[in-house]
């Protein structure tokens, strides 16, 4: 489509969708059924998630080949996936995890269209966008009660363990590991994770 087009089409549904701040989660769950962007919903807002960059990807990759062989070593019913898959905070605020996990495929928190909660939670830091995931989602995912949320962050080349402690509403740290350490998990018991391996390929 020649660039003037592009333009005038851009307009034209600028009119015609919500402004921001009035999306509903109707006008979200129909947006995201019609693009390729990882967009996420807060308070009405739209929130353009940055396209992946490979090094994003390999580590998300990377992560989930390690996870995924010693679930099917030790918990065979688990579900591992990685975005995109809504994860419904609240009737208006949705995210987009890099990778969520939940231990039983009967968990009632998981529907075909989007998750209502997890067992655990990752995000790979986008270097554009850094407090999203370390402070804002940190916030969020706990307030949720989130059991545990993984922060990997590729700049400073970290894989931050948080665990929710009972009846709180914020994260405490169980571990900053970094290559050359084996990150462990209170959710994934026996876990010893080569850091290295993580940001090694990536």
């Amino acid at each position: 489509m020649a660039t003037n087009e592009t333009y005038q089409l851009a307009h034209a549904l600028a009119d015609v969708l919500p402004a921001q701040g009035t999306w509903t989660a109707a006008d979200y769950c129909w947006l995201t059924e019609r693009t390729n962007r990882l967009i996420e919903l807060a308070d009405g807002r739209l929130e353009v998630l940055p396209m992946p960059t490979e090094q994003h990807q390999r580590i998300v990759l990377a992560l989930y080949r390690l996870l995924y062989a010693y679930i099917l070593a030790t918990h065979p019913h688990g579900i591992l996936l990685v975005a995109p898959l809504r994860l419904r905070l609240s009737p208006h605020r949705y995210r987009e995890p890099d990778l969520l996990y939940l231990h039983a495929p009967d968990d009632p928190r998981r529907t075909d269209t989007h998750w209502d909660g997890a067992d655990l939670v990752l995000e790979v830091v986008s270097p554009s966008n850094a407090e999203l995931d370390q402070v804002t989602k940190r916030r969020e995912y706990a307030a949720h009660g989130i059991p545990e949320y993984w922060i990997v962050d590729p700049l400073a080349a970290t894989l931050t363990v948080l665990v929710l402690p009972d009846q709180q509403h914020a994260y405490s740290e169980h571990g900053c590991f970094r290559p050359g350490m084996l990150a462990t998990s209170p959710t994934f018991a026996g876990l010893q994770l080569d850091v290295q391996t993580v940001f090694g390929g990536a």
